[in-house]
């Protein structure tokens, strides 16, 4: 016996979105994520970078943000990983071939407590030169609790188009 749930889950699972199916301006969020002390510290021992705004109290309190930042790239890691999350990216990811671009601006800081989320838009498709893929831009802003935006990822990745029927 099957439920109405089961059968919603089994037709989502069977869902798949090409680059044909896409249009630009299409906007979706994410859910959000705080960014904690142990998030900073654990990403300065992976990258090996302790700049001391990151993990000196005493240094950043006399910096122009007055207290500690998060790392840049951790906070684009957790944008990309947000994005993970989202229906969206799990009926695209069977078609998502490779990422081939990421440039990251920082608008303003991520401080240790805050709370991000994620707005991503499809900003841009566009053909190949081989009829079975495309390229898609996502852009991907991380607003705070604030509603500042700390973060824009500008993320290009290769996608496969809609089989051909024949």
């Amino acid at each position: 016996m099957t439920s109405r749930f089961s059968d919603a889950v089994s037709a989502l699972n069977d869902t798949v979105f090409y680059w044909d199916d896409l249009t630009t301006g299409f906007i979706y969020e994410t859910a959000t994520r705080t960014v904690t002390e142990t998030d900073v510290v654990a990403f300065a021992a992976l990258s090996a970078d302790y700049n001391l705004l990151h993990v000196d109290a005493e240094y950043a309190k006399a910096s122009p943000f007055g207290q500690r930042i998060a790392h840049g790239m951790l906070v684009a890691s957790m944008v990309a990983g947000l994005n993970t999350r989202t229906t969206v990216n799990a009926l695209l990811a069977p078609s998502l071939m490779g990422l081939l671009e990421v440039k990251a601006t920082f608008p303003k800081p991520t401080f240790i407590g805050d709370t991000i989320g994620v707005k991503i838009e499809i900003a841009e498709l566009s053909a190949t030169s081989k009829p079975d893929r495309g390229l898609i831009r996502f852009l991907r802003s991380a607003i705070n609790q604030r509603g500042e935006t700390v973060c824009i990822c500008d993320v290009l990745m290769l996608m496969k188009r809609r089989p051909e029927m024949g």
